[in-house]
Order: structure tokens, then C-alpha cells, then sequence
């Protein structure tokens, strides 16, 4: 292996990469992951890469940190680190660089940091690998970090255990860890996808002020144009493995020039809600009414204090309509979901479907009922069993409803064609499937008993832009042909805007405010309901809007 390469760089480059190509191995798609990419990133300034998934986003994060498998090889180019070569070094020399030099911050915190170790020491194994300081001053250095990234009561959340902890709090161990030794370049690869809108804002105006208090170098991994907007001095778009448009924000999203680009931009939900449609019908096909729901945790010490996790929530959804529930991780819409398709029991309150009493319903009253509300989960490659086919998946439940295997079958083909998947997808297995298609097949499951009400929790939040908007157009006309009543549960304001024909706003169990969506959205009368909106990421951006007549 060569040794590193030092070569002149502009004096406020941070990284250079140029002509990067990534094979792939022989049998795929395609033959490179990443082709002839070329970008850099100065001090004090935040590059995001954009674009789909599979696009070769993270395939150049994690080139950059020297973390590629060893199936995957550069092929091709360089990768610039304050004027040295990142692909000529030795696994040693970038161990030594990662940590002190570059950093990284992954998408999903629980599954980087040890489940095991307090997040006080994870925070100082940083600083015991690169440095020789005494244990006194590492606990000190921890707790400033720990200050740093607006962590309350560091002392007591450095002893705490990282299940302990809120996803937010999570993300910031994260950050303060990559920070322990002021790197010049810091790598975040979608760190707030997973966030509700408040703690993404939190975290973004953190990243913020933490590249311009520090002057380091921001590459920023995301597929979500709104965090493109809000934090982004220049922007790269990625497909197939190739930069197709590159320049500063304000530019790439007010004029693409190339059609991807203007794809994905249009794609985008937009915050101003749209146009109120027809009037639903009267008939409630879900009634809540004062529904509560306490947990009495218990452990080996005794019961635990009781957690409230629903208290009170009152709504109702009428046939061929979408009631979004929005709020925060912790408010309570999966636990009102739960609720209502009585996965979990409520405390209190009653629960009508189709004027039936489901609160307390049990035994094989409640397995009849079960017909008439289906749920879509947020991720679904865990909803579907890896060892059954599509087709499989989506009869076992009419025929478990007495439905023939005949007409169960017959019922699969139709409406893998109705969510616009070929017949033949009723052989394959989940795996073979992106993750829009497989969610596609999870709405047809849903719909094969034809139920009253259908329940999306989360369901678009984990695709890609276009993919999202192929869904929302899918479930829109789902809403349409079957006349059906949709509770969707989201964290995204925008998407909300442009689906739900009402909306009830969830704060820390309670539904807090309700109303016609274009009223709350534009006359939100309680101060959580306010927060929410402002701290939409890009919130004034209008994506579509800003596109020139005929541009797309």
C-alpha cells in the first residue's frame, strides 16, 4: 500500500474529492456505486449531498471515513484531508485520523452507540483513543461536550444508559462525541431523519453554530430538501452514483437546471395546505371518546412510578376522509393507534367502530371486528414475514377471515395491480423489493379484507421524496375508489398539508387542538401548535412554487 500523498490545497479547503469511482461487485445493477465524483468542502461551510436512495450518498460518507466493505473498492480518484490522501493511507494512519481529523455522525444513534455503556464513557473512549489525558480531566472534557451540544444536567445524563435517553438526546452523545477533538471535518449521514420536526430544528441550528463556533467543514448526507434549505451553503444532487447538479442552495432550488433535480423538488410537499375537497360524509366510522392509557412498568426493585401515554384523546374520522394526527416522538398518535386497532388495551374510554364498541371488546367479538381496521406500519420490511412471498403475506388474512384461497388469490392479483406492482410480484420474496414497493405491497395486505378504516403510522416517513409522493398519491386514491376513513399519523407538517382534510395536534398524551387543516395550519390558536410550525425545516420555501412555469 502507498503511503499518504501530500499535494497543495487551498488554504480553506477542508476535503477535496476528485474523480471518486466505487466498483461494485460483478452480478448487480449497475458497475460503479459512486462514478467520477468531484466536490469540496471549506471551512466554516455546510455541503449537503442529496438524492434518493441507492443514489450513492452515504457510499461517499463512508468512503471519505475509509468505512466501505471490503467487497467495495475506489477505483479511481482521490480524497483530499487538509491536503492528504485518504486512499493511500494505511488503516492505522486513518484510525488515528478518525476522531481527531474527521468525524461522523450516523442516522440512527442507538444502533452506533454501545446499549451496555454509559454514554458519559462512550463520550471519553474518544478521548482515551487519541489522547493521553488523565481521568480527572476526560470527565471534565465529557461533561463540557456534553454542555456543548445543550445537553440538560450533564452530570446526570453521563451516567444514564443510551435506552435512557430521547432519540434527540441520543444524536447529541453523537455529536459531542465526533466534536471530543475539534475535527475539521464533520460527516453527518442523515442524523435527523428519524427526529420529530422540534428536536431536527434543535439539532440543525446545533450543527450551525457549532461549524461556525468551531470553523469546521460540514458534509451533510439527507435526502429531505427542507434541511437542504434550512442549512446548506452549497448542494450537490446525486443519482445513479453521479453528481448531476451541483451549486450554492439558493440556486439549485430556485433554478434547477437538470431534470432529476426539478423531479425531486417538485416532488416535495408543500406547508401551504391544499384546497379543502368535498364535504365527507356524516357517518363516523371512528369514534374516540376520553380514550386513556397508563403503563405500570415493573422491574425486579417493584413497580415503577406509572407512565401516562395517552390521556383523554377525543376525535372521530367519517367515511372517505384523512384525519392527520401530528405532534412530537412521546405525544401519543402511535399509542392512539395502538389503541384503536387494539393492539394494546386502553385504560379507559370508549372506542366506536362503525358503532361498535371495541374498548373492552374481546375474544373472538374482538377478532370480528379486527376486519374492519387495518394498520401500515412505519417500516415495511419488519411488517412482512422474510420467509413468505408477497402473495403469501397478503391472503393469509381473508382466508383467515373465511375467505376461499380461490378468491383470496384472486383478490392479491388485483390489488398488487392496483398499487401498481406487475402479477408476478405476488412470487418474490420482501428482499427483492425497494422500500416504496414493499410498502406498497403493505397497503395492498391492508386492503385485502376491505376494511372501514385503514390506519397509516408512519408510513411515508422512512422513503425517498418521489417515493413518498407516489405513496400519498397511492393512499389518496385508495381514499377515493373505497370510500375509506384514513387516520395518518405523521411528523411531517408537509406531508400533512397536502393529505389530511383535518387535523388534530397530539401533546404529551392530550390532543391539544383540532380543526380543518388549512385552519390550523394558518390560525394555529395554541402556542404548541405555533412551535410545530415554525420549526418546520425550509418552512419558507414554497418547493414547487419556486420552480419557473413549464420548468417540470
Amino acid at each position: 500500500m502507498t503511503a499518504p500523498i501530500s499535494v497543495t490545497a487551498p488554504a480553506s479547503s477542508v476535503l477535496e474529492i476528485s474523480a471518486l469511482t466505487i466498483a461494485l461487485p460483478p452480478g448487480v445493477d449497475r458497475r460503479h456505486a459512486v462514478e467520477n465524483v468531484s466536490l469540496g468542502v471549506d471551512r466554516g461551510e455546510i455541503v449537503c449531498i442529496v438524492g434518493e436512495s441507492g443514489a450513492g450518498k452515504s457510499m461517499v460518507a463512508h468512503a471519505v471515513m475509509g468505512l466501505l466493505p471490503p467487497a467495495l473498492k475506489a477505483t479511481d480518484g482521490r480524497i483530499m484531508l487538509d491536503g492528504e490522501d485518504l486512499l493511500g493511507a494505511s488503516r492505522t494512519h486513518l484510525r488515528e485520523l478518525r476522531g481527531s481529523r474527521m468525524a461522523m455522525i450516523f442516522q440512527e444513534p442507538m444502533s452506533a452507540l454501545n446499549p451496555v455503556v454509559k454514554v458519559g464513557k462512550q463520550i471519553a473512549e474518544v478521548l482515551s483513543a487519541h489522547t493521553a489525558m488523565a481521568a480527572r480531566q476526560k470527565q471534565a472534557r465529557v461533561l463540557d461536550l456534553m454542555g456543548a451540544v445543550n445537553l440538560p444536567d450533564p452530570e446526570r445524563l453521563a451516567e444514564a444508559y443510551p435506552h435512557q435517553l430521547s432519540g434527540g438526546q441520543r444524536q447529541r452523545v453523537m455529536i459531542a462525541a465526533a466534536l471530543a477533538l475539534e475535527p475539521s471535518l464533520l460527516i453527518a449521514d442523515e442524523p435527523t431523519t428519524a427526529l420529530d420536526v422540534t428536536t431536527q430544528a434543535q439539532i440543525l441550528q446545533l450543527i450551525r453554530d457549532l461549524r461556525q463556533r468551531h470553523g469546521m467543514g460540514v458534509l451533510f448526507v439527507t435526502h429531505d430538501f427542507g434541511v437542504v434549505a434550512e442549512i446548506a451553503d452549497r448542494v450537490a444532487v446525486m443519482q445513479h452514483g453521479r453528481i448531476v447538479e451541483m451549486g450554492a442552495t439558493a440556486a439549485v432550488l430556485r433554478q434547477p437546471s437538470h431534470p432529476y433535480t426539478r423531479m425531486l423538488i417538485a416532488s416535495v410537499p408543500s406547508l401551504c395546505p391544499k384546497p379543502p375537497g368535498a364535504a365527507p360524509s356524516d357517518h363516523a366510522v371512528l369514534s374516540v371518546h376520553k380514550i386513556s392509557k397508563t403503563y405500570l412498568p415493573t422491574s425486579l426493585f417493584g413497580r415503577r412510578e406509572p407512565v401516562v401515554a395517552l390521556q383523554d384523546a377525543t376525535l372521530k374520522v367519517c367515511r372517505g376522509e384523512v384525519l392527520g394526527v401530528v405532534g412530537e416522538s412521546g405525544s401519543g398518535k402511535s399509542t392512539l393507534a395502538r389503541c384503536v386497532v387494539r393492539l394494546v388495551d386502553p385504560t379507559s374510554g370508549s372506542l366506536r367502530l362503525c358503532d361498535r364498541e371495541i374498548a373492552h371488546a374481546r375474544g373472538e367479538g374482538l377478532r370480528r371486528e379486527r376486519r374492519r381496521v387495518q394498520i401500515v406500519f412505519q417500516d415495511p420490511y419488519r411488517s412482512l414475514n422474510p420467509r413468505r412471498t408477497v402473495g403469501q403475506s397478503i391472503v393469509e388474512c381473508p382466508v383467515n377471515f373465511g375467505v376461499s384461497e380461490r378468491e383470496a388469490w384472486a383478490r392479491a392479483r388485483e390489488l398488487i395491480g392496483f398499487v401498481g406492482l406487475d402479477h408476478k410480484a405476488l412470487h418474490r420474496y420482501p428482499h427483492e423489493f425497494s422500500g416504496g414497493q414493499r410498502q406498497r405491497i403493505c397497503i395492498a395486505r391492508a386492503l385485502s379484507v376491505q376494511p372501514e378504516l385503514l390506519i397509516a403510522d408512519e408510513a411515508v416517513s422512512a422513503l425517498d421524496v418521489s417515493v413518498q409522493a407516489q405513496v400519498l398519491r397511492l393512499l389518496d386514491d385508495i381514499r377515493r375508489r373505497f370510500d375509506l376513513a384514513i387516520l395518518f399519523i405523521t411528523h411531517d407538517l408537509r406531508v400533512a398539508a397536502q393529505v389530511c382534510d383535518r387535523v388534530a395536534v397530539m401533546h404529551r398524551g392530550r390532543v391539544v387542538e383540532e380543526g380543518a387543516t388549512a385552519d390550523i395550519f394558518n390560525n394555529p390558536r395554541e402556542p404548541y401548535t405555533r412551535q410545530l410550525l415554525e420549526a418546520a425545516p425550509g418552512r419558507e420555501w414554497d418547493f414547487g412554487a419556486e420552480l419557473a412555469p413549464g420548468t417540470y
